[in-house]
Parts: C-alpha cells; sequence; structure tokens
C-alpha cells in the first residue's frame, strides 16, 4: 500500500508539471524575496557593526558626551581611579576633506586617540606610519593616518585641508589605519586639540576596569559622586552596535514582512492548487479507501505532495535569493532604499541558519496550504463519491469563523508595540486577511443570490452566475490568491498614497523660503558638522545683499539622550513670531511658563522618551548640564510647548529658538541660512552676490549650496519614490503570484469539465457561447475576489496607516484613499481574470469536448 500510495503521488506531480509548477514557483518567489531582504539588510549590519567595533574597539566602559565635549579634568578624575586599570582619552570631530582628486567635500570622521592606550583598547585606530614617514609620526602636529575608505576617496596625496567650519587646516597624511567603515582620519589627540581648537575638551573616554571591579556597583559610584558632569553619559561597549541596529530595524522588519507578503500569498496558491486536485481525483481517492486506504492517510497523502512542493520551492528560493542578494549587493551596495546603509558595499553574509528559517517558512506556507486541502480528501463519502454523486464537502457553517478571526483582528490592532516593533500590529493583518478569504463563500452567496434574479432571463450570464452560487466553495478556492494578493496591493497602495500627500503637504510648512544656502555635503548621510558652517557676521552681511528682504537661521547639533538609542536632532531655529507659523505643529502651542524654556518635540520624541506637551523634559536639562549663561548652577528646565511633525528624523528632533541656543552655549554659528527674496529679484543674481561675499570674507571657506524650494521638494520626492521603489517591486510581485494562481485554477478547472462543456455543444451552444460562459465564470469570480480585496485592503490599509507606521517609525500621517488608482487596479485584475478564463476555455471547447460526452454512453 505504501509503494501504491508513491506511486499516486509521483504520477499526480509528473502528469500536472504546469499546475504543480503554479505552487512550486509561488513558494520559490516567496521564500526567494524574503531570504534575499535577510541577506541583504544582515550583510549591511554586519559591515556597520563591525566598522563600528574597529573604531570604538572593546573597552569595558564608555563615558560620552551627550552633545558637543566635555572637559578634560574627568578624565584625570577617572583615571587616577584604582578600579581603573586603563583609561584611553578620544576627542571626535565631524567635518569635511578636501582634494585635488575630490569633486564636492568629503564628510570625514576625525578621531584623535593616546597612541600608547591604543594596542590594549582599540588596536584597529594604531597608526601604520608609512614608509619614508618619521618614526615619531604618530605624535607629530598636522600629522593625519587614513583608513581604507578615505584612501580610495581622496587618492594618493601626500597632504589634503580639512576644514572646520569657516577655516581650513592643511595636514599631512602619514600613514593608514586599518579601521573599516566610512571615511576616517585618526592622528595624535594633543594635534587635533590644537588644530581644531578643542584645547581641553573630550569627547569620549574609554575604559577598562581592572581585574574583579564589580561593573555595576563602579557605575553606580561614579553616577553618584559629587560634581559627576551631567553631560556625561556612561555607555556599555555593546551600546554602539545596538545604536546601528536600532537605526534601521523598523525598516528592516518591515521590508521583511512585505517579502513574506509573497509566500502568505503562495500558501494560498498552494491551497487553490491542492483543493482542485483533490476535487479532480476525489473518485480516485474514493476507490483507495475502497482498497484499504484509511481517511488518515488520505490525509498524509494530500500533506506529503504539499510538502514536496514547499520542498522543492523552498531550495529553489534559497538559492535565487542568495543570487538575487550576491547581485544587489554588488551592484546596490547595502541600501535597499531606506538611505540606513547608504554607500555601503558589504559583502555577502551567507547565513546556513537563515536559510534553514527561511526554506521551513517556505515548506511550513505549502503545508499550510495544504491542510484544507487535504482534511476534504479525508472526509471523502466514498460510495456517494464512486457513483459521481459525492465529491469533497463544501465549506459551510463556517461564517462564524471568518467572523471570529475578523473580530481579533480588530482587537490586536489596538494593541500597543512589542519591543518596539508592531507585532500585534502584524499578526491583526494576518488575521484580517484570512478572515476575509474564510468569509469569501458567504459574499458570493450574499452578492449572487440577489444578483441572479435580475440575469434570470439571459442564459449566458445566468449560467456564469449560477455556477459561482452553486459552486462557491470552488469559486472561493480559485480567487482566495487573488484576494490575497489585491488586499496587500491595495493596503499598500493607500499608505503609500497617504504617506507621500502627508510628507507633500509638510514640505510646504518646513520649507517656506525661497532659497537655502548650506555648506557643501553638510548634513548628508553622515551628519551635520561639530561645527556652523557661518559665522554670525557672514549671515549679517547676507541679510544685507541686494535682493534678500529676510534670513533665518537653523543650526543642528545630536544629543544622545540614551546610549542605546540613535542621538536625537537638536535644531535652533530663528522664530519671526509664531512657531506654530514656522513648525507643522499638531495642536496649539502651549505657553512656557516663567524661568524656563520652550522647546517643540517630534512624534518620536513623545513614543520614546515620553516628552508629552505640557511637561518638563529633563533628559535635555541633563545633556546641557547647568545653565552658565545665567551664572548660576540652577539647571536648565525645558517646557514641552509643543508637538510637530518631522518626516526626516525617525529617532526624534528638538526644536527651540536660537536665542536659547546661544545663551546656552555661546555657539552663534550656523549650519544652513534661510532666504526671503524680494519681488523681482532672481535667484541667480542673489546666489551670484553670496558667493563674492563668501570668497571675500573666507576665502578658504569652501564651497557652498544653494537650492530653490522647488528643487528641495523634487529632490525629497524623489528620495521618498526611491525608499518605496522595493515595495512597489514586491507588491507587484504579490498580485503575479495571484493571477498566476487564477490562471492555474481555471486551466485545471475547464480540463476537468470537458465533459459539460460537451454536453453544451450537444444541446446547441456554439464555440463562442461556451467561451463566453467561461469568461462570464471568470469575470464573476475575479469581480468578487476584487470586490473582497478591496474591502479588505481597505480595512488593512487602516491598520498600516494608523498602526504600524506611528509603531515603526514614530511618526503618523492623514490618510488618502486613491480611488482611481484603486478602482483601476480592481479592474486590472478582473479583466486578467476574464481573459484567463477565456484562453484556458479554449483548450477545453473544441471537438475533444464533444467526444468526451461518449464516455458516459
Amino acid at each position: 500500500m505504501r509503494a501504491l500510495l508513491s506511486t499516486f503521488s509521483w504520477q499526480e506531480l509528473r502528469h500536472h508539471p504546469w499546475r504543480n509548477a503554479a505552487a512550486v514557483v509561488a513558494v520559490m518567489l516567496g521564500v526567494a524575496l524574503a531570504f534575499s531582504v535577510h541577506l541583504i539588510n544582515a550583510s549591511a549590519l554586519d559591515e556597520f557593526s563591525s566598522a563600528v567595533r574597529s573604531v570604538n574597539g572593546q573597552p569595558d566602559l564608555e563615558l560620552r558626551a551627550s552633545q558637543g565635549s566635555f572637559d578634560e579634568v574627568l578624565f584625570t578624575r577617572v583615571a587616577r581611579d584604582p578600579r581603573v586599570a586603563l583609561a584611553s582619552p578620544v576627542v571626535e570631530i565631524n567635518t569635511l576633506a578636501l582634494a585635488p582628486a575630490l569633486a564636492a567635500p568629503l564628510p570625514i570622521r576625525v578621531i584623535g586617540v593616546d597612541a600608547l592606550a591604543l594596542p590594549a583598547i582599540a588596536p584597529a585606530l594604531m597608526p601604520r606610519p608609512a614608509s619614508g614617514a618619521p618614526r615619531f609620526a604618530l605624535f607629530a602636529p598636522g600629522q593625519v593616518f587614513l583608513n581604507a575608505a578615505a584612501r580610495t576617496a581622496l587618492g594618493d596625496v601626500p597632504t589634503i585641508e580639512l576644514k572646520d567650519g569657516a577655516t581650513q587646516h592643511r595636514v599631512q597624511v602619514a600613514g593608514s589605519v586599518a579601521a573599516g567603515g566610512a571615511a576616517l582620519a585618526v592622528m595624535d589627540i594633543g594635534a587635533a586639540q590644537d588644530l581644531f581648537q578643542r584645547g581641553g575638551r573630550l569627547t569620549r573616554i574609554d575604559l577598562r576596569l581592572a581585574v574583579g571591579t564589580d561593573r555595576g556597583a563602579f557605575v553606580q559610584s561614579l553616577q553618584q559622586s559629587p560634581g559627576w558632569p551631567a553631560g556625561v553619559q556612561i555607555a556599555e561597549p555593546g551600546d554602539a552596535a545596538q545604536r546601528v541596529s536600532n537605526l534601521s530595524r523598523a525598516y528592516r522588519v518591515n521590508l521583511t514582512v512585505l517579502a513574506l507578503v509573497a509566500l502568505f500569498t503562495g500558501a494560498f496558491l498552494v491551497f487553490s492548487v491542492l483543493a482542485l486536485s483533490v476535487t479532480k481525483r476525489a473518485q480516485q481517492f474514493a476507490l483507495l479507501g475502497v482498497l484499504g486506504l484509511t481517511p488518515k492517510q488520505r490525509l498524509r497523502l494530500v500533506l506529503v505532495e504539499s510538502l514536496v512542493l514547499g520542498m522543492v520551492g523552498s531550495l529553489a528560493g534559497i538559492a535565487l535569493g542568495t543570487a538575487l542578494a550576491a547581485f544587489a549587493l554588488r551592484v546596490l551596495g547595502g541600501d535597499l532604499g531606506g538611505g540606513y546603509f547608504a554607500g555601503a558595499a558589504p559583502s555577502l553574509q551567507w547565513s546556513t541558519a537563515a536559510a534553514g528559517v527561511y526554506g521551513t517558512l517556505g515548506m511550513l506556507a505549502a503545508m499550510v496550504g495544504g491542510w484544507y486541502p487535504a482534511r476534504a480528501a479525508q472526509g471523502l463519502p466514498e460510495a456517494q463519491t464512486l457513483k459521481g454523486l459525492g465529491a469533497a464537502p463544501a465549506a459551510s457553517g463556517r461564517h462564524w469563523i471568518a467572523i471570529l478571526l475578523i473580530a481579533a483582528g480588530t482587537l490586536l490592532a489596538g494593541a500597543p508595540a512589542v519591543f518596539g516593533m508592531p507585532i500585534a500590529a502584524y499578526l491583526s493583518v494576518g488575521l484580517l486577511l484570512v478572515g476575509g478569504i474564510t468569509g469569501l463563500p458567504g459574499l458570493i452567496a450574499l452578492v449572487y443570490d440577489r444578483l441572479a434574479p435580475r440575469v434570470a432571463r439571459r442564459l449566458l450570464p445566468l449560467l456564469a452566475v449560477e455556477r459561482a452560487r452553486r459552486m462557491r466553495g470552488t469559486a472561493a478556492v480559485a480567487v482566495s490568491g487573488v484576494v490575497a494578493s489585491l488586499s496587500l496591493a491595495v493596503a499598500l497602495t493607500v499608505m503609500v498614497a497617504s504617506f507621500r500627500d502627508s510628507v507633500t503637504r509638510w514640505l510646504d510648512v518646513v520649507l517656506p523660503a525661497d532659497l537655502y544656502l548650506r555648506a557643501a555635503n553638510v548634513g548628508a548621510s553622515s551628519g551635520p558638522s561639530d561645527t556652523g558652517a557661518f559665522a554670525p557676521p557672514l549671515v549679517q552681511a547676507i541679510a544685507q545683499v541686494p535682493g534678500v528682504a529676510r534670513v533665518g537661521t537653523v543650526r543642528a547639533r545630536p544629543v544622545s539622550l540614551v546610549s542605546t538609542q540613535p542621538p536625537v536632532m537638536l535644531l535652533a531655529r530663528s522664530f519671526d513670531g509664531e512657531a506654530s507659523q514656522s513648525l507643522p505643529l499638531m495642536g496649539d502651542a502651549l505657553p512656557v511658563p516663567a524661568g524656563q524654556i520652550g522647546i517643540y518635540v517630534s512624534e518620536a520624541m513623545v513614543d520614546l522618551y515620553g516628552a508629552r506637551p505640557g511637561t518638563v523634559f529633563a533628559p535635555l536639562s541633563k545633556a546641557f548640564g547647568t545653565s552658565a549663561a545665567a551664572g548660576t548652577a540652577q539647571p536648565t528646565v525645558f517646557f514641552v510647548a509643543g508637538v510637530w511633525r518631522d518626516y526626516v528624523r525617525q529617532f526624534g528632533s528638538i526644536v527651540l529658538d536660537a536665542r536659547d541656543f546661544e545663551r546656552l552655549t555661546n555657539d552663534r554659528s550656523v549650519n544652513d541660512v534661510s532666504l526671503w527674496l524680494t519681488p523681482g529679484t532672481t535667484e541667480a543674481q542673489v546666489q551670484q552676490s553670496i558667493r563674492a561675499l563668501i570668497a571675500q570674507q573666507q576665502p578658504a571657506g569652501g564651497a557652498v549650496e544653494f537650492a530653490s524650494v522647488g528643487q528641495l521638494r523634487a529632490t525629497s520626492l524623489r528620495i521618498f519614490d526611491r525608499s518605496f521603489a522595493v515595495t512597489y517591486w514586491l507588491q507587484a510581485v504579490a498580485i503575479a503570484i495571484g493571477l498566476f494562481g487564477v490562471a492555474a485554477s481555471f486551466s485545471a478547472q475547464v480540463l476537468a469539465r470537458r465533459k459539460e462543456f460537451g454536453l453544451l455543444a450537444h444541446l446547441g451552444f456554439t464555440r463562442r457561447q461556451v467561451l463566453a460562459v467561461v469568461a462570464g465564470e471568470g469575470a464573476a469570480w475575479t469581480a468578487i475576489g476584487a470586490l473582497a480585496g478591496l474591502a479588505l485592503g481597505l480595512a488593512v490599509s487602516v491598520v498600516l496607516v494608523k498602526v504600524v507606521n506611528p509603531q515603526s517609525f514614530h511618526w503618523t500621517m492623514d490618510m488618502l484613499v486613491p480611488w482611481g488608482r484603486l478602482l483601476a487596479l480592481c479592474a486590472a485584475v478582473v479583466a486578467a481574470g476574464t481573459i484567463t478564463a477565456w484562453l484556458a476555455g479554449r483548450a477545453a471547447a473544441g471537438q475533444d469536448a464533444v467526444l468526451a460526452v461518449k464516455e458516459d454512453w
């Protein structure tokens, strides 16, 4: 019997290669997309983490400035502590490098180190003097050592220029360092402090503790010691890598979930293929039952077939996914559109464990898809089936299951995030989709029971509608893949359209000026420079340029509030009037109490740090310490006066008045200058005048960039579209798999209905009329699938827009339903289903169908 069963399954898989290929391809594409996305993200993240580890080394603890730098007196204090075996001071400066080979300034990170302490903590930063360099070049002033990325970008040059605000410093390239990652220059810490005028200031202190020291007790004693600087954080060595991971985690998880959409759709296609296979082989299963095959053995037989389909698809998917990942990393680098790994070119990091996980997911999806057909084969009434009176039982009484699933999905949509990720929301989407598809037979009955009387006098439409009514279980099976893929396509279309519309209206508020000026490459992916590009006298001179009505300024500075989270961006803006006129506030601005400084936080600050309107935000007070400008030791108190939408900085931003920032920091330099022009003035005239002014006041100031509001809008939307490019491709693949399922379903059905078509021919139907009936069935079935997909997609889009997006990226958006695009998408699906049915019907409506009736004579 076992050999008979193996032969039975093998013959079914071998004799219907195209139908089974549909299921295999669906599983293969789902596994390939999900696995390739995982490999690309894992490879890029590993590259970044390795670079962080090579630069930061492996200390036991890090003392790090929340913003800017801190007094090096702290180094003397901790280095003398008997519990500290080694202390390594570090100065970090984000600046720009200029060289003849560069078309534009290169963002580069300068690290000043104590070379004597490096071998024990960060050996990758140890300078390696070039041949012919002085013996003690690593201690000499004006000497830098470049990593591979910097040498590749700058070329083989003996000297480079480092830009520090309005000043440029010429330094000698004396050798190299082994640290990986982005462009990096290492120099002696004393030389770096002198060169960049950071005398007496440090950015970080790396600590190696003495053997036997209790790390927790040591940290607690430091934090509670008298006079501990408020703006200094104590971080674990793994916090830097954790920050890199957190930076892109939401994007990586969402992209992986979207890739698994294809696998989800593939499960429905396996379900469709096997359900039709069981229906077609019902009499064969019944005969095997008479010969001694038990219902459980029939169940296992179909599950084995689904497992074989899943195994073949998974193996092919792993291979295809590896090839896709290798190609993407070679051609596109590690950036999948999110911008988190822009410029990285990591090598492929293949993971056997990940391949096993995604391969198992593929086989599990196939098994889930084959479970219900297997249960149908198990429950066949053998005697009735052999007489042609029975078949696989149609789904009935399952409406309550669909209602329960949809209700559970609705309840889960309101659950909070888990570990910062919308896990419950993803489960909600899955339950809504499964519940909606489970309720398809009921929807078909609800719609076509009311439509049938309206077409009762038209024969061909009546035949198409009646088949959908009477075979609603089969119809639900055939269009389940389309419903799954279309609903997700509708949801993604609504989400992307809502996001794009919200970003467009947000740009109208945050880009009010006519022209914008910034130093070249400041604000690029490397982050803002540590020093402002424009000094106050230059800004005042720019305001006096003919044609300039007024100017506004922005000073950006990263501030670390929690060591495991990426820094938030502190934006000091010059407000002309009320903040509500310059920021896209959510609600009204609150009055600021006397003696406090008003700040406006982005939505991410509310989610991540609890900075709610009307409260005092203590973490920022710790970052600033005491208010030196006020001449007192009283801590600076920041009052949250409002919340604003920020679609640029996912991990938070804080806006305060530039005058308050200057009082607290004595820093009056700015990064960006906004220009409002007088009527009749051309942008070209103003740009020419300002370039001449900058060349006159700071000849070594480097290049500047101008951008009109139109250019900035176009660039922002282009970046937006690039970020969602992968989403569009995944959406298209899911739709293609769904339509592939419709084609496979109709092909199998029309081949199994040759006798029915022959009977219609004997009754006087022409071939064209038979094809019209088949095409009408395709239209009727895919129309109900499109209706269900549209309704489910709109429900899922609400979860994506209102729950998944805020919980993942910490910003909200206004919902926009692009009805034109959605209706066109649904119409395309109905047209594709109709044409597919018509093409499949041509193969079964010929002369063979007439002869097939003789089999019953």
